[in-house]
């Protein structure tokens, strides 16, 4: 199994041991996320160290105020070789920690970089679902919808044929409509994701999250898609690989 989004440098363990538990599990794949250029170093070192884990790099849109100046040092840190993809980029127009304006212009800049080194783009975003639509429109690359929580972008994201991954909230009982978009995504554009140490599915709710854990979010969605959690599994790494080059 695969988790495609983890914060490892955010986790309360040392990220040795987060990786260990997770291959005991059997998830053999992370993709380590960084949202700030020190985070983005972290996770590449993180990466660089362990056998499976790969780098997803970018500058979150809290902090586009902060750290927005710093593409071509984010540029830098993409060319290596463990780094898979540019993100999370994106908006967040829920807790405007940085100003709209800024953020978009963020997110249209790491496009542009996504675009420029052939890696896709794994996008954050929430309570604005028709600014981030209107900028992924002007982007043609691959597109990976991260810890999907909004039900009016599924429409675009199935015309477009983005990717659409879930993480542990779609486990809650209370997230049906997460749990609806996801029988309506193809199964060769579906991934999953724990978002650690965030969002910890429902077993183990309350406590911090950890790529392990998304084993629990596969076997909901395979019970929700109705199909076989081993075929499930095998269909969201082939679909990783594809969109992650990995």
């Amino acid at each position: 199994m695969i988790d495609t989004h983890a914060h490892l440098d955010a986790c309360a363990e040392p990220a040795p041991v987060v990786v260990e538990r997770a291959r005991v599990a059997g998830v053999r794949t992370i993709l380590a996320v960084g949202t700030t250029i020190a985070g983005c170093r972290a996770a590449l070192a993180i990466a660089d160290g362990a056998e499976g884990v790969f780098a997803v790099l970018g500058i979150h849109p809290h902090e586009a105020e902060r750290e927005g100046d710093r593409l071509d040092e984010l540029r830098g840190l993409l060319a290596q070789p463990r780094a898979v993809a540019v993100g999370e980029t994106g908006l967040d127009f829920y807790r405007d920690r940085s100003p709209r304006r800024r953020q978009r212009e963020l997110f249209e800049a790491q496009l542009g970089l996504a675009a420029e080194l052939g890696k896709p783009a794994v996008v954050h975003t929430r309570a604005a679902d028709e600014a981030t639509a209107d900028v992924l429109a002007g982007f043609d690359g691959t597109v990976i919808l991260h810890c999907f929580s909004s039900a009016a972008l599924l429409s675009v994201a199935l015309e477009r044929g983005y990717y659409v991954s879930f993480a542990g909230n779609v486990t809650y009982p209370n997230a049906s409509d997460l749990r609806l978009a996801a029988t309506r995504v193809p199964a060769d554009r579906l991934l999953a994701e724990t978002d650690s140490p965030y969002l910890a599915p429902q077993p183990v709710r309350g406590r911090p999250n950890e790529p392990a854990n998304v084993i629990h979010t596969l076997a909901v969605l395979a019970e929700t898609r109705g199909v076989d959690q081993a075929e499930l599994e095998a269909q969201i790494e082939a679909n990783a690989a594809a969109a992650f080059a990995l």
